[in-house]
């Protein structure tokens, strides 16, 4: 694949149909993607995708397919949330992500850090939908009860921790895929035990939707580590968040600004 014009054949090809209308800006270089039942759809930000294909081939578009594929297939199904509550989770994005939804609706969300908001979602199996303030006056659930169901499965949640170590730090990798894994984050349980086991600084980054990195920061060449592997976490991931590392202690999350000097020794 050249660029970007090629890029936008092969989407048109694998995501078009009579249900689908695509447009394309070509001063932004962003593909619209439209369902048109519910004139709702996605942009597609074709500079950032094409520079994940150059990294994961076809893989990058299968799973770009497959998301908005399983997304159009949830804004079919109706909302409810009514015997469905051990499927509501906090899901992390960026402070870019949108506060309302495409028709003006208010969506479920609260501050998190600088860089990052804490929504609230539905997990309808392959995908989630993102809850908004209508439903929950329609549902009759308040947004406190919304906010301790979402808490209370999160910490339900599974979780496989990988370590490694380098340039004599350990860094920690939390990456299930199962949609929530910068969400857990927010598991307060986990944090504390990790920062309890920790020799030097504990530090967090959520790059993307679907890993939590972590880290016992033990030189000054650690945080140069951290920051390198978020940002390059960043570039790679579905859905992105923040390439910057936090600092966190005693519950608080503060943001690390950290200029690479160097790359570590092998």
């Amino acid at each position: 694949m050249k660029d970007i014009n090629d890029l936008k054949e092969v989407l048109e090809k694998r995501l078009g149909g009579k249900d689908k209308s695509l447009s394309f800006d070509k001063e932004q270089s962003v593909l619209r993607v439209e369902y048109l039942p519910l004139k709702k759809g996605v942009d597609l930000d074709l500079n950032k995708l094409l520079a994940k294909y150059e990294n994961k081939q076809e893989k990058a578009i299968d799973e770009i397919v497959y998301y908005i594929t399983t997304s159009f297939e949830a804004m079919n199904k109706s909302i409810t949330l009514k015997g469905k509550e051990s499927h509501i989770y906090p899901v992390i994005r960026s402070t870019s992500f949108p506060t309302e939804t495409k028709d003006g609706q208010p969506l479920l969300y609260e501050e998190h850090t600088a860089e990052t908001r804490i929504y609230y979602a539905l997990d309808m199996g392959e995908a989630y939908t993102m809850l908004d303030k209508v439903t929950l006056e329609r549902e009759g659930m308040s947004f406190e009860e919304i906010k301790e169901t979402a808490q209370f499965n999160l910490r339900a949640l599974s979780y496989n921790i990988k370590e490694d170590q380098v340039a004599g730090n350990r860094f920690y990798f939390i990456n299930s895929n199962d949609g929530y894994d910068a969400s857990k984050i927010l598991n307060e349980a986990l944090l504390e035990k990790l920062e309890r086991d920790a020799e030097g600084d504990l530090a967090v980054a959520v790059p993307h939707q679907d890993v939590l990195i972590v880290a016992d920061i033990l030189n000054e060449q650690g945080y140069d580590v951290l920051g390198q592997m978020a940002f390059k976490f960043f570039g790679e991931g579905r859905v992105p968040i923040t390439a910057l590392p936090f600092l966190y202690e005693k519950g608080r999350l503060e943001p690390i600004f950290i200029l690479a000097r160097k790359k570590p020794k092998e």
